[in-house]
């Protein structure tokens, strides 16, 4: 079974699929050509899955760093004998500056290895494994590299020197001295591709190598602003979401991977290699501070396309699609396949995508009203989506739903989801003028005051001291912090400190992270238990910012931030036990949170100043 520490991966996007890669080297995880695609690597979830591992033998000692502004790796190994730099992209097109990153990509995964001081061997070690481990491929030597055959996949290793070639396994030491650099690439293509993979020259990955670093520089020169405090974990995260965006759609998936578990050993393992609604709407909301989201035409034409003809007052909007506008994401298991630490099953599709969860109306709307800058001007298809998105959160608000966090379990009236029909209503009123719609505003007055007094009658329990999760409950629940950050009620508003206090002291674990809710409640309807949630933890800080009690909430960020990795990512939780990132990696929500938090944080230092 895969047992490196969820941590000690690296990401690597071209905007159109992702890897991780090891502290040893090695490439962990990459699905080519989509995110949501079949692994070529999967050791992160089975030894027998796949791998590719460049390093120094027979000992070494190794530091890393994201490549200047980039999403490219820098491991320097040290021996006895030598340093080796070894740098790792997912190479980015000709034609890729500025607003056009990750066009026409490759679909290359390029590795430069530069010995800059004495001598070193270097070992590689070429295990692919085709459809998530299923397929042992023909290997075959090739002038220059090494072919694979199996499946739909034409892959062509590029590995000049000599190399053994036995049962799907290809392995080749080089003898680099001072000053020798020597590239290595991994190019995948299907049988129906006019332009196949193929053995490339030495210059020419020299030359993608280098406009790959050349086109990530060439975005943050023009995205990149935030002068904040925590300024590096904010542009780090915001290259992370750009990363984990898909461009030939627009789509932005929640997480690069599958089946990470919330708790080791569970059953919590979920594919997140999809487009939600919600997480989407929340990314472009935190790129506007970490990363000007000039793409946000791009996502909103996602949106309006994807979920063309499937919103209304009659029809609930799909909650989630494949970053190609997919609909059916239905769920199925990889028996095959341990999992990491044996945590299974292994889980490919998502069965949440026909849930109904009303509360990601609002979360579209919050982000057109936030970025009505970045997109001045507005279709009428997207018009027509996000005035539909409005008259159904009008009716729909009523409804019973499985919520922001996909419960499993029976549906109830989420507290969360009442108020995001709520911010659904009050920011389509303010873009009344542009959605042409301002004869329905007068009826999205009278809704949003209608739901605004269920809220605050049937949200509130006097027993708990708290607004709480559903209509009813005693329980806890952190989505209740988003209520003043999205501007249902002030952060100073008695009962709202109250519900503030009331998570900080009793939904955290000894470290004071925050916990989604409690799942002994059983709302979820799963076995087993998870970790704490960072969103959570920076929802928290954010809320206290939004109070005005800024050192309390400066606190709160650094103990969640204090657990970003060396290179700045974020998985999606943290076992309360033993301090370790769980769950997928890396995590949108969580760079979400902290980007998001920071900015609050800053904002109110600036009006205590």
């Amino acid at each position: 079974m895969s047992s490196t520490a969820i941590a000690d991966h690296a990401f690597l996007s071209d905007r159109h699929s992702c890897a991780l890669i090891d502290r040893a080297g090695s490439v962990e995880w990459l699905c080519f050509p989509r995110f949501d695609g079949p692994s070529v690597f999967a050791r992160l979830l089975d030894d027998d899955a796949g791998h590719w591992q460049v390093a120094p033998e027979p000992e070494w000692t190794a530091t890393r760093r994201y490549a200047g502004r980039s999403l490219a790796l820098e491991t320097t190994f040290r021996t006895t004998n030598g340093e080796l730099v070894l740098t790792d992209a997912l190479g980015l097109g000709p034609d890729n500056g500025g607003h056009r990153l990750g066009t026409d990509v490759p679909h290359a995964l390029v590795r430069r290895l530069a010995c800059t001081s004495g001598e070193i061997d270097v070992a590689v070690d070429y295990r692919p494994r085709p459809e998530y481990g299923l397929i042992v491929p023909l290997l075959s030597r090739v002038d220059g590299g090494v072919a694979a055959r199996g499946g739909a996949d034409w892959l062509v290793l590029t590995l000049p020197g000599d190399v053994t070639v036995h049962e799907g396994r290809a392995r080749a030491v080089l003898h680099l001295t001072a000053g020798d650099v020597v590239h290595l690439a991994l190019q995948r293509s299907t049988l129906g591709d006019a332009v196949p993979a193929h053995v490339w020259p030495q210059h020419e990955l020299a030359e993608l190598l280098d406009r790959t670093l050349a086109a990530w520089e060439s975005w943050c020169d023009l995205h990149q602003a935030y002068e904040g405090p925590w300024r590096d974990l904010v542009h780090v995260s915001g290259r992370v979401l750009q990363g984990l965006s898909y461009q030939p759609s627009g789509a932005i998936v929640a997480a690069g991977t599958t089946s990470l578990p919330e708790g080791v050993g569970g059953e919590r393992n979920w594919d997140y290699r999809y487009a939600w609604v919600r997480d989407a709407s929340f990314t472009m909301e935190a790129l506007w501070v970490a990363a000007c989201p000039d793409e946000a035409e791009d996502f909103f034409a996602f949106m309006t396309t994807a979920g063309a003809g499937g919103v209304g007052p009659a029809e609930s909007l799909q909650i989630m699609f494949g970053v190609g506008g997919e609909h059916d994401l239905s769920e199925r298991t990889l028996p095959h396949l341990r999992g990491w630490r044996e945590s299974r099953p292994v889980r490919v599709g998502n069965g949440a995508w026909n849930q109904q969860q009303v509360d990601v109306y609002g979360e579209l709307l919050g982000a057109a009203a936030r970025l009505s800058e970045q997109t001045p001007r507005l279709d009428e298809e997207t018009r027509s989506f996000l005035r539909a998105c409005a008259d159904t959160a009008a009716v729909r608000w009523h409804d019973r739903d499985q919520g922001i966090w996909e419960v499993r379990g029976e549906p109830q009236h989420f507290l969360y989801s009442k108020v995001m029909c709520w911010v659904a209503l009050d920011r389509a009123i303010a873009l009344a003028p542009r959605l042409k719609c301002e004869d329905r505003v007068d009826e999205w007055k009278h809704v949003r005051e209608e739901i605004a007094d269920a809220v605050l009658e049937r949200g509130w329990n006097d027993e708990a001291g708290a607004y709480t999760q559903s209509f009813g409950s005693t329980a806890l629940d952190a989505s209740n912090l988003m209520l003043p950050i999205v501007g249902f009620l002030p952060a100073d508003d008695p009962r709202m400190l109250a519900t503030i206090d009331a998570i900080a002291e009793r939904l955290t674990d000894d470290r004071g992270l925050v916990y989604r809710y409690r799942t002994e409640e059983g709302v979820d309807g799963l076995a087993g238990e998870e970790g704490t949630f960072l969103l959570c933890t920076f929802w928290l800080a954010q809320a206290l910012a939004l109070a005005g009690q800024v050192d309390r909430a400066r606190e709160v960020f650094e103990r969640a931030a204090s657990f970003v990795t060396d290179l700045g990512l974020l998985a999606e939780e943290v076992d309360p036990e033993t301090g370790e990132l769980l769950g997928n990696i890396p995590q949108a929500f969580s760079h979400i949170g902290l980007v998001n938090a920071a900015w609050a944080i800053d904002q109110a230092e600036r009006a205590r100043s």
